[in-house]
């Protein structure tokens, strides 16, 4: 169960609403809601983008969702990596375009702004490993709770490597906190043709 004190931007729920419309149908979200509990539902239907919401809420929904995937659209059992760089590749620009729109993912690395933090509290993406064309982020201080938080940063991470400039963007979550390592880390890639190492993290 996610920590009480653990929170996340309404943006990450409405992001994930619409992809799922967009992806399944219009019911979809709908049928959705009726398996929340009231207090989720209210949350869900009222947040807006940039209003903080318990983690505990976007964690209820998310697998909500996975459920009802699994039993009626099992073809989109990826849902959650499309998701994530959906989630990036609108309200994220929307919202964040300043810190996504680098000239290379290195400038994307290492400004000063946390993407991630936008996005969850508390804890961080820190970068482990750092040469030309690739690096290793690792999370820390937050708990993912479930994997599907960890497949939406995938797919979240490399729509961001590729908005700053990075080619052939490819990301693989190589250690996961959930399955029994010590961390949850992402092994981020690019061509270095036209671009530099880089990049940070968050959906």
């Amino acid at each position: 169960m996610p920590s009480p004190s653990a929170r996340a931007k309404g943006s990450a729920v409405q992001s994930t609403l619409a992809f799922l419309a967009a992806a399944a149908g219009d019911e979809m979200p709908t049928a959705l809601m009726t398996e929340l509990d009231a207090d989720t539902k209210a949350v869900v239907a009222g947040v807006s983008p940039t209003h903080e919401v318990p983690y505990d809420v976007l964690v209820t929904l998310w697998r909500a969702a996975d459920r009802w995937i699994l039993a009626h659209r099992p073809d989109l059992r990826d849902w959650a990596e499309q998701a994530g760089e959906a989630s990036i590749g609108s309200l994220g620009v929307q919202l964040y375009g300043g810190i996504l729109r680098k000239p290379t993912p290195r400038e994307f690395l290492t400004q000063s702004i946390s993407l991630f933090q936008l996005y969850y509290q508390p804890g961080d993406m820190d970068v482990v490993e750092d040469v030309p064309g690739r690096v290793v982020l690792r999370l820390v201080g937050f708990d993912p709770v479930t994997t599907i938080f960890c497949r939406r940063q995938t797919g979240g991470l490399r729509k961001a490597v590729a908005l700053a400039g990075g080619e052939g963007a490819r990301v693989r979550h190589v250690r996961c906190c959930i399955e029994g390592d010590a961390f949850c880390e992402w092994e981020l890639s690019w061509h270095v043709e036209h671009s530099t190492a880089g990049a940070r993290s968050a959906t």
